[in-house]
């Protein structure tokens, strides 16, 4: 290891890196696609997973903060593509669930984000993903622990 900060070779930085732009070329598309952002995608996966989460659990759940959920949430309501149900005994507590429209994008996201994943990994081999992805539970792990 060294001991001076290069910031392309900090892994850190890489791997920011290299979220940022894997996220941008695949939003990219599906603005295009479906007329999402970022945080709208997140929420829509979110609910086609877990439905029936309040906006909290989204935000914690997609690691974005509450305010850019509440936003996504309002768009969505208002697009049509998830709706909102408050709780029986916690009128301030609302349910996030998908609506009919909200499924069709979900699917038609996963399959192009899918698509874009096999494309991204395409020229590795079957051990090297495999490995990349024990490699990033462990980092993911510490992470978590520091």
């Amino acid at each position: 290891m060294n001991d001076e900060l290069i910031l392309d070779k900090f892994m850190p930085y890489r791997l920011a890196r290299l979220s940022s732009t894997v996220s941008t070329a695949v939003a990219r598309e599906y603005s295009k696609q479906f007329g999402l952002s970022i945080p709208e995608w997140r929420v829509i996966a979110i609910l086609g997973r877990s439905p029936g989460l309040s906006a909290v659990e989204v935000a914690e759940q997609t690691f974005l903060d509450k305010v850019a959920v509440s936003r996504a949430v309002t768009k969505l309501i208002k697009a049509g593509r998830i709706d909102r149900q408050f709780a029986d005994a916690d009128r301030r507590r609302s349910i996030l669930n998908l609506s009919a429209q909200g499924h069709e994008v979900h699917d038609g996201v996963a399959e192009l984000a899918l698509k874009f994943e096999r494309e991204l990994l395409d020229g590795l081999d079957v051990e090297e993903v495999d490995r990349f992805d024990k490699v990033m539970d462990r980092l993911l792990e510490k992470a978590n622990k520091l």
